[in-house]
């Protein structure tokens, strides 16, 4: 079971429904939730500053992400997210892409970012976290 995860949506019901599924297949611990990829750098920016020059012990081991947001976009937030010191100070997070759209652009697109480790179709089903079980446990 993974400590804690991001889940990364701007539709409440899409959040509602992945922390219940990774509830109920005891995938993580804690689930935490952002609105947008502007408040996922966000949150990351606080455990920044709230542990300035300590190492950051706990941050999100996975964060599923959406792409099409308003404020910012999972596009946005990857580029961000894959620059500066994010990639050093937070190099075992992965990142899921959470889409309802599968387009192989995209699908290709998501694959040059490192920390990407999939790209999967909404929504989020309790074999999708078996299967991604083996992986991160």
């Amino acid at each position: 079971m993974l400590d804690l995860i991001l889940c990364v949506d701007d539709d409440p019901i899409t959040l509602m429904l992945c922390k219940m599924v990774i509830s109920k297949a005891s995938f993580a611990n804690e689930i935490i939730t952002a609105q947008n990829g502007e408040d996922a750098l966000n949150y990351f920016d606080d455990l920044k500053l709230n542990n300035l020059g300590n190492e950051i012990s706990r941050y999100p081991q996975l964060i599923f992400l959406d792409l099409n947001m308003p404020v910012m976009g999972g596009w946005e937030f990857l580029d961000m997210f894959s620059k500066h010191d994010y990639p050093k100070l937070f190099k075992d997070c992965k990142v899921i892409v959470l889409s309802s759209t599968i387009d192989p652009a995209d699908i290709n697109k998501a694959k040059t970012y490192p920390m990407v480790h999939d790209f999967m179709s909404k929504p989020i089903t309790k074999e999708m976290l078996e299967s991604l079980k083996q992986v991160f446990h």
